[in-house]
């Protein structure tokens, strides 16, 4: 079960996940009122026989709830570093993103 602790309404939550055992965590988030400034989440991949673009299970929940979405290629590129540090988040939150997180 998971348990949800309050959190501050005015933290500056930035999400990070991909597959669908990140959608619950993000859904509480956003049922409890927190900030979430944006969701990072892996690029579009080519997938089925017509190699037609797939959206990660996150983003599609993402963009239900209305919140920002961002899918950078790697966080290792200073450009992607600057628009994460854009978002001024207090806290980051990752479940099964998918990708190494320089410091």
């Amino acid at each position: 079960m998971l348990q949800f602790y309050t959190m501050r309404p005015e933290l500056r939550l930035l999400f990070m996940g991909t597959p669908e055992f990140a959608i619950p965590p993000l859904e509480k988030l956003v049922h409890e009122h927190c900030h979430v400034v944006a969701v990072y989440t892996q690029p579009d991949r080519p997938g089925g026989r017509g190699r037609s673009l797939i959206m990660s299970p996150v983003k599609l929940a993402a963009l239900d709830m209305g919140l920002p979405v961002v899918q950078p290629s790697s966080l290792k590129e200073g450009a992607a570093v600057e628009q994460l540090a854009g978002f001024q988040p207090d806290v980051v939150m990752v479940a099964a993103f998918g990708q190494i997180l320089p410091q």
